[in-house]
């Protein structure tokens, strides 16, 4: 590897995770969520560091993302947590990927694939994204009951807002619980990380838990109750340093001026990797433990840093995530200067930063 930038995983913190979330929701399995490449984190490590450390099943966001999966060797359980276009339903029973289904015209693709179907019925109980209305159920189930290639393994829902709103969030519970009542399905599940730590009444059979495997919390609520340690940083190092008299302007724009004489050292990361254009206002840089602000516009492969009077040398550390000694910016600092979720932070950051596993 010769740009020295890089997001370093720490495998062992994603195994805490998984098994300080998996002891608060037993006798619930454990479903991990490795959509998106597991938030960034990298799909088949973390999937395999889960399963280690106790998960029963991994759920993805698209066929494609389960295909990956089982090329890695990964032979768990996989649920698609979204119906593909009918056309991708006999992918689903080539790879052995479990579908979730909430549409007539997906279960008879499902029927046409000459293999048999564990199906995941989704129940749409507030968050009016995907999955079948409640008034809607009845005739899928029948539909599955009826058919000689399609079993009726699970059915499940998602909050919209176990994060903030503990009425609504009461109301989609109550909502599923009737609906499962009508049919007495083998399997129920419900909550995301929120969920199932905030609601010991949505824990049912399973949880689906994405972001508290990374090591992140949803909300301040969580904290309390569970132990959880971010498990990625990102990395770079110091590939240029100058020192430049007050008044100077770096970068792009000359958006800032520099108010006293400054040493200001560049590193070799930009919008491109996920350090978005917008942190350049606020966004900040750990170097020898101290913390220093940017000095000019983000740009699409480098930054600049202000570091006042130090005088880092070529090659020094540079963490823009995580830790370092005992000083640390987190996702959560990163999506409040952004106005918005730890979960596009960690996700965003790009292809072209290389992984590296603890």
């Amino acid at each position: 590897m010769v740009r020295p930038t890089y997001a370093e995983i720490d495998l062992g913190a994603i195994a805490h995770n998984v098994s300080a979330l998996k002891a608060l929701i037993a006798p619930s399995s454990l479903c991990t969520v490795v959509k998106a490449d597991a938030y960034g984190h990298g799909d088949a490590p973390v999937a395999t560091t889960a399963l280690e450390a106790g998960a029963g099943w991994l759920a993805v966001a698209l066929v494609e993302e389960g295909v990956r999966l089982r090329e890695a060797g990964v032979g768990a359980p996989i649920l698609v947590l979204s119906e593909p276009p009918p056309s991708a339903a006999a992918d689903l029973a080539r790879w052995q990927l479990t579908p979730t289904a909430y549409s007539m015209s997906f279960l008879r693709a499902l029927e046409t694939t000459g293999v048999r179907h564990d199906v995941h019925l989704k129940v749409d109980t507030g968050m009016h994204r995907v999955g079948a209305a409640p008034d809607a159920v009845d005739e899928l189930v029948a539909e599955i009951r009826a058919s000689a290639r399609l079993d009726l393994a699970a059915m499940w829902t998602h909050f919209a807002v176990a994060d903030g709103d503990p009425d609504f969030t009461r109301t989609q519970i109550k909502t599923f619980d009737e609906v499962v009542e009508r049919h007495d399905p083998p399997e129920t599940h419900l909550a995301n990380t929120a969920g199932a730590v905030l609601f010991p009444e949505a824990r049912q059979t399973m949880c689906r838990v994405g972001l508290g495997t990374y090591g992140l919390h949803p909300c301040p609520e969580t904290r309390s109750v569970v132990d959880l340690r971010p498990a990625m940083r990102l990395v770079t190092h110091v590939s240029h340093v100058q020192r430049l008299p007050a008044g100077e302007r770096p970068s792009y724009g000359r958006v800032r001026s520099l108010e006293q004489p400054s040493t200001v050292v560049t590193a070799p990361v930009g919008y491109a990797d996920g350090f978005t254009r917008a942190l350049t206002r606020d966004g900040s840089a750990l170097i020898g433990g101290q913390r220093y602000p940017l000095a000019g516009t983000v740009t699409m492969d480098q930054i600049v840093i202000d570091v006042g009077d130090a005088m880092p040398d070529v090659g020094d550390e540079v963490v823009l995530l995580g830790s370092q000694g005992d000083a640390e910016i987190g996702a959560d600092e990163w999506a409040g200067a952004l106005d918005t979720i730890s979960y596009e932070v960690v996700s965003s950051i790009g292809p072209r930063v290389p992984r590296r596993y603890l």
